[in-house]
Formats: structure tokens, C-alpha cells, sequence
């Protein structure tokens, strides 16, 4: 079983001040992208350094899994560490996810140049650091999501199928 991290990264949600409607969005997202069968390990936590650095090396180390996927956090903010938090969990960072990212997003809100995503490997997982906006997840997830199983390919992952009606995966012909 194909096994995804969706984290969550909200003082306010990880209080119970209100719901988490981000990560929720990105677990239906990739329902509809993904065609193999995957199960979601899913937390939403405070925006503290030393607990992200844990949960993302929990997921990646202990739970196994190929893919984590975070949203908030990457804004200018003080209280805002993911990118530097992924950045220490990670052996290799791939900065063209964060550009693409940020490309796509500056079709809609010129405050896209504020946003810190970046992304990232750990042993044989993929680490994405998402916006904290539904919308813009969505954007950014299409954007970059092509690449994304062929880079977990790439990095001895599991073998992730799409929905190729929904989104297309690129994988070069051998």
C-alpha cells in the first residue's frame, strides 16, 4: 500500500479554532490524480520548527512514506518555518518545484513572490511544501504534480499510478 503524508501546519487548526479545509483539500486532489491504491497519513500540527522536522521524518523514516505533501507555513511570517524546516530534513532540495510553484501563481496574485514553497528528498521520499490557500494548492498541485511520480521512480519510491482523464504523469520512454 502506497502510503502519502498530507501535513498540516496551523497554530490555529492544530488548536481546534477552526477546521482544516487545506489539507483536506489536497487529500480529495490527489483521490482524483492517483489511481493506485494509496492510504493518506494525515496530522496537522503547530508552525514550530523542531515539531515539523519530527513529523516530516516520522512519515518519511518510520511510516514509510513515498510522498509528503505540506501545506502553510512558506510565507514571510516569523511564525512561518516550513521551507526551513524541510530544508534540514532533506539530503537533496529541488528548487523547481518552489519556481514552478511560484510561476503558476503569479497568473493570479502578484503576492506570489512571498511565498517560500520549495521542495525536497529524504531517503525515498518526496517532500512538497504547499500554500496554505485551497485555491492555490490546487494551482500549484497541477502545475507540479506531472513530475511527481516519476521523481518518486527516480528516488526508489513506490510506483504511483494516475488518472490520466484527470492529470498526466510524465515518465520518458525507455
Amino acid at each position: 500500500m502506497i502510503k502519502i503524508g498530507i501535513l498540516t501546519l496551523s497554530d490555529r487548526a492544530s488548536a481546534g479554532i477552526y477546521d482544516d479545509i487545506s489539507g483536506k483539500a489536497i487529500i480529495n486532489i490527489l483521490k482524483s490524480y492517483i489511481k493506485s491504491e494509496w492510504e493518506s497519513i494525515y496530522k496537522v500540527i503547530p508552525d514550530e520548527k523542531d515539531k515539523i522536522e519530527k513529523e516530516l521524518i516520522g512519515m518519511a523514516d518510520n511510516v514509510g512514506c513515498c510522498l509528503i505533501v505540506t501545506t502553510g507555513g512558506t510565507g514571510p511570517t516569523i511564525r512561518d518555518v516550513t521551507p526551513e524546516a524541510t530544508e534540514k530534513v532533506c539530503e537533496k532540495m529541488l528548487p523547481g518545484f518552489g519556481e514552478l510553484m511560484r510561476q503558476t501563481s503569479l497568473n493570479y496574485v502578484p503576492t506570489a513572490i512571498l511565498s517560500r514553497q520549495t521542495a525536497g528528498i529524504r531517503g525515498k521520499c518526496l517532500i512538497i511544501n504547499l500554500p496554505g490557500k485551497p485555491k492555490s494548492i490546487k494551482k500549484c498541485l497541477e502545475a507540479v504534480f506531472p513530475a511527481v511520480p516519476y521523481c518518486i521512480d527516480l528516488i526508489g519510491g513506490e510506483y504511483i499510478e494516475c488518472d490520466e482523464n484527470v492529470i498526466k504523469a510524465f515518465r520518458p520512454k525507455s
